[in-house]
């Protein structure tokens, strides 16, 4: 399928903002390599062949007694050494690359937790005993994974109400804007707290609740965007030839009014992760012992003996948010329609191809006379 002139010029504009189509890259390996968090940092082998026989402890919970015949009907503890000197001498076993999950306690350590980084902990540990590293790798999936899914559904909700608002007008958007002025007034902390104090927050809780106030982000602009376009000469005509309101909003003018919202898409995204991870410094977001950005910059403010932690935390937060915001500095340039592909040396070339003007003919036809006057003297 081919791309319109108009998109290549924006997918162009996007890639000359190098800085941002630098961080998108970053940013979508780093997001793509999280999503297999559970190959890359887990507590248990990936594969084992013992006496023959296949396991994949990695997706399947075994009891010692099905890998041993002399096995306990217990769960089997991947991390006993004993175990692990069973299987090794009737066959093998490979673990992943960081032998450790974001649950787990790290055995041995030989001083007291937090303990600083080494070959074995590459991060360290946090004041729990759990390895830093394996809990950035899952609390960056999880903060991002977030961040998406109520940057989309919010995004679609106020885009929703800002049509409705924008494209009837009168009644409709004055009681509508009456309302969310309203709803935004609403102290959503405290109404976190109460809802903390009778129900444990987790994931689902936290989108339900964070949407309930996060959709009025967007519907500002639309409702703008949809209230010029429908006074447009094309929208009245159609409105004409008797097109429903429903084609009229999603055919004609919401394609216009997606140029502006898209622009705000990776601030939200930047904004709904940082949300999560407020939410988890204060200790109103995930539950205890889930893997989180916010709670390790907490862990960070709480062991101030152990600045690893707190480097750690403001560099993977810090990092995560610029790159999303350098993503979104490319959206804008993108759909900028001021902006041209090539930049100033095209600029340049198309103001080469402007004729000029009766009277800059007449001053330049004046000025090489007198040039000429002067070669002459």
């Amino acid at each position: 399928m081919a791309l319109s002139p108009l998109t290549r010029r924006r997918l162009a504009n996007f890639r000359a903002n190098r800085r941002g189509w630098v961080s998108l890259w970053v940013f979508s390996v780093l997001f793509v390599i999280t999503l297999f968090a559970e190959v890359i940092a887990n507590d248990r082998p990936l594969v084992a062949r013992v006496d023959g026989h296949w396991y994949f402890p990695v997706l399947v919970d075994y009891a010692e007694s099905d890998i041993l015949p002399d096995g306990l009907p217990t769960e089997a503890d991947w991390h006993d050494p004993a175990l692990q000197a069973e299987i090794r001498a009737h066959g093998w076993l490979v673990w992943p690359p960081i032998p450790y999950d974001y649950r787990s306690i790290v055995r041995d350590l030989g001083q007291p937790a937090p303990s600083p980084p080494t070959l074995r902990n590459w991060l360290g540990t946090d004041d729990q005993a759990r390895d830093v590293l394996a809990r950035v790798i899952y609390g960056f999936r999880i903060s991002v994974l977030f961040g998406f899914t109520l940057t989309i559904v919010s995004s679609v909700l106020g885009v929703m109400a800002g049509a409705v608002q924008g494209f009837y007008g009168g009644w409709v958007d004055l009681v509508f804007q009456r309302f969310i002025e309203i709803w935004s007034g609403m102290p959503q902390l405290f109404l976190l707290i109460i809802l903390a104090s009778v129900i444990e927050p987790g994931f689902w809780t936290l989108l339900v609740f964070l949407l309930l106030f996060s959709w009025m982000s967007l519907t500002g602009v639309v409702r703008a965007e949809f209230l010029r376009g429908r006074n447009l000469d094309y929208v009245r005509a159609a409105r004409a030839l008797g097109v429903s309101d429903t084609r009229l909003m999603w055919r004609h003018i919401l394609p216009n009014a997606m140029v502006a919202t898209l622009t705000f898409l990776p601030f939200t995204l930047s904004g709904s992760v940082t949300v999560l991870a407020s939410l988890d410094f204060l200790g109103f977001g995930l539950p205890p012992g889930s893997a989180s950005l916010g709670e390790l910059v907490n862990q960070g403010k709480n062991n101030l003996q152990a600045p690893w932690l707190a480097f750690t935390g403001f560099i993977v937060l810090g990092g995560v948010l610029s790159l999303l915001i350098f993503v979104g500095e490319a959206v804008r340039d993108a759909f900028d329609p001021r902006k041209l592909p090539g930049g100033s040396a095209l600029a340049a070339a198309e103001a080469a191809t402007v004729p000029a003007s009766p009277q800059e003919v007449a001053d330049q036809a004046g000025g090489g006379g007198a040039d000429a006057k002067v070669g002459q003297a």
